[in-house]
């Protein structure tokens, strides 16, 4: 194949017509390009191919196969198709008009659709998490010198929630909001005896990611709630929550990450009250 695709959609026309005279290795790159367009724009060849199960130089052939000199060339047009996906929320409700049907753009449908969409999305969330994992993290959590909640855009108000939460089982948090743009300077206090909670979905912060990285090195704890095991945010992480995410929803929804969350502090506050600690203040912790 010598002609090069010039936008997304030709390269999928080309991903398609290609497949079939494709090697197994690099029909599963076309399946998972194909299928997480967005896992591939934010993933390195190592991340991609492990995700596809084959070597990092299968990518480079899958690439090449399609006329590019290399994963990066091609990873623009993906990148470029995640960007042009960041639309307006009333380019979103007009995508949803557009391909529903009579009625259905407002009132009772609409209400259907999204409880049929977070009823999809718990089931996920049921498969995606492991009871080892929890338990890891409730344990970071109930032995934390001081846990720091962080989160931005879409994954805010799971930071809000898990601040509130946890400051009524009367443990010692402190939400990051990054007011007044002082997140640097509030956030390079936290080390060793800390735990930083931090959430981001796609688009992923670029600001949370780099203060999850720095936390780390400096020797806090760092438990990630994020939705794939490309999550930029998974390599700081100690614990790693991967709750998974619908991208190709117009309206990514926020019922498993504040379940997740929910379910989070309820396993904590059992853990407190088995093994009751005081507070400051000399009271027990309340689960």
């Amino acid at each position: 194949m010598t002609d090069r695709a010039q936008s997304y959609e030709e390269l999928k026309e080309a991903i398609s017509e290609g497949y079939p005279r494709m090697s197994p290795q690099l029909q599963r790159i076309a399946r998972f390009a194909l299928e997480k367009p967005h896992d591939l724009a934010l993933g390195t060849v190592a991340t991609v191919a492990k995700a596809t199960t084959v070597q990092p130089s299968s990518m480079i052939r899958f690439a090449n196969a399609l006329g590019f000199s290399g994963f990066s060339q091609m990873q623009q047009l993906f990148q470029g198709h995640l960007v042009e996906r960041s639309a307006s929320y009333r380019e979103r409700i007009e995508q949803i008009r557009r391909g529903g049907k009579p009625g259905d753009a407002r009132g009772a449908g609409v209400l259907h659709q999204f409880v049929g969409d977070a009823m999809h999305e718990l089931t996920r969330l049921e498969e995606n998490i492991r009871a080892a994992d929890i338990k890891a993290a409730v344990k970071l959590l109930a032995g934390a010198r001081q846990i720091h909640v962080l989160a931005q855009r879409r994954a805010f108000p799971v930071a809000c929630y898990l601040a509130y939460a946890l400051n009524q089982l009367e443990l010692p948090v402190r939400l990051l909001d990054g007011l007044g743009g002082m997140l640097h300077e509030y956030s390079r206090g936290i080390g060793s005896g800390d735990v930083l909670l931090a959430a981001s979905f796609r688009n992923y912060s670029p600001d949370v990611i780099a203060t999850a990285g720095a936390c780390s090195e400096r020797g806090a704890k760092v438990i990630a709630i994020t939705d794939s095991t490309l999550s930029p945010l998974k390599p700081a992480a100690d614990v790693c929550f991967e709750l998974g995410d619908d991208s190709s929803q117009p309206f990514r929804s926020l019922v498993g990450p504040l379940c997740f969350a929910q379910a989070l502090v309820v396993s904590l506050g059992h853990r407190l009250a088995a093994v009751p600690a005081k507070s400051g203040n000399g009271r027990a912790r309340r689960a």
